[in-house]
């Protein structure tokens, strides 16, 4: 669930990080090896989610490239360039500025302003949080690989409280969390359920 708000402004044009990154998410679906955490908690709908997650990623990227406008897209590749890093035993926690790249479905792409996201840790384990906007989320990480975690929660307005993963389908939100540099980290959600084929949540520690 991201905020409408004005578009952010044009960025360098980094395609080639991109494209590296494309490749290093094709082993998603390995993560649902029986009596995983991954496949203990996440939803049949969601790990579906996740096992399209390269085609729903490559389909969105190819559908934003063919229809977004020039500054939309070089925000788009600087937002792409990076990473995946090793993350595990990286401390995550700390206020972040993030904002949301939506790809595919009613537009082709779109590229919305900044707002507060903030990682913190609770008796589940690293908490990631959006404070600010009318729409926000809040979830929780799974450790998948040395470069990724699987990120789950769920979608809620400003005027709601939190909401549980699997509380209501339509919330739940999935998605791969990866680092992109020393400060950078990207949210990818595939296949979100409205508006768009796939999101990205861009972070950037403060």
């Amino acid at each position: 669930m991201t905020d409408h708000q004005t578009k952010a402004h044009p960025a360098n044009h980094r395609l080639a990080g991109a494209l590296a990154a494309m490749l290093l998410f094709a082993a998603v679906p390995a993560a649902f090896a029986d009596g995983t955490m991954a496949d203990r908690i996440l939803t049949p709908a969601d790990k579906a989610r996740l096992a399209s997650f390269e085609t729903a990623r490559r389909d969105a990227i190819a559908e934003a490239r063919a229809g977004g406008s020039k500054a939309d897209l070089a925000t788009l590749d600087e937002v792409l360039a990076g990473g995946p890093e090793p993350i595990l035993g990286v401390d995550i926690r700390g206020d972040y500025r993030c904002r949301t790249i939506k790809l595919g479905g009613n537009l082709p792409l779109s590229v919305y302003g900044w707002f507060k996201c903030r990682i913190d840790e609770d008796d589940i384990g690293y908490r990631l949080v959006k404070t600010s906007g009318s729409q926000r989320l809040s979830g929780h990480f799974i450790d998948d690989s040395e470069k990724r975690l699987i990120f789950y929660g769920a979608g809620h307005y400003a005027d709601e409280k939190p909401r549980a993963y699997k509380s209501d389908a339509a919330r739940d939100m999935i998605g791969i969390f990866v680092k992109a540099g020393a400060k950078r980290y990207r949210l990818e959600l595939p296949l979100p359920k409205v508006e768009s084929t796939f999101d990205i949540i861009e972070l950037v520690k403060k």
